[in-house]
């Protein structure tokens, strides 16, 4: 009977296909929310304030939660400074976020303040400026024949979503429209 599919196993008590009779014990609530920050921290990283809402939200006891993120913490799965640079990188280069937006967003998932200006201080104004200029040259591509105001305002407003200011962000544009008129006259 070796190498038959679906052959039950010796030692398998369960003969009459019904649930077995013995409850499984309840989770240990420690070894429950290890489980959860676990899971969360595979997804991608997280704050420590991140991990204690997701514990929250499940119902995990605040003095339970509080061992368990420390020791997290002591382990080293928990890093706000890490998270906040590697945050900071990526969402200034592939979201195009200005250190305005980025600080906001830093705030919202429970950075201090002091890892956050760390993180922030990656990004200069000149870079800042750098990232606004590549964003507006490439939506400029897809305004196509649009008149020169209208080209203006819909660029100025791309850039104050992502959290640059006016002067800036009016700045750029204003070169940039003027740059590809010229561009297009040649």
């Amino acid at each position: 009977m070796a190498g038959r599919r679906g052959s039950r196993r010796p030692n398998d008590d369960s003969t009459s296909g019904a649930p077995s009779s013995t409850p499984k014990p309840p989770e240990d609530p420690v070894q429950q929310a290890k489980d959860i920050c676990l899971r969360q921290l595979t997804a991608r990283p997280r704050t420590r304030v991140e991990l204690a809402q997701a514990l929250a939200r499940k119902g995990v006891e605040e003095e339970v939660a509080s061992k368990v993120l420390d020791r997290l913490d002591e382990v080293g799965l928990i890093d706000d400074a890490a998270f906040a640079e590697v945050w900071v990188r990526s969402r200034h280069n592939y979201q195009g976020l200005s250190r305005r937006a980025l600080a906001m967003e830093l705030r919202r998932k429970g950075v201090a303040d002091e890892s956050a200006e760390e993180a922030l201080a990656t990004v200069d104004s000149s870079a800042e400026e750098e990232r606004a200029r590549q964003l507006v040259r490439k939506r400029l591509r897809s305004l196509g024949s649009a008149d020169e105001p209208t080209k203006v305002r819909k660029l100025v407003g791309m850039l104050a979503r992502k959290g640059y200011g006016e002067g800036l962000a009016y700045r750029v544009v204003k070169d940039e429209v003027r740059t590809s008129l010229l561009d297009d006259s040649l």
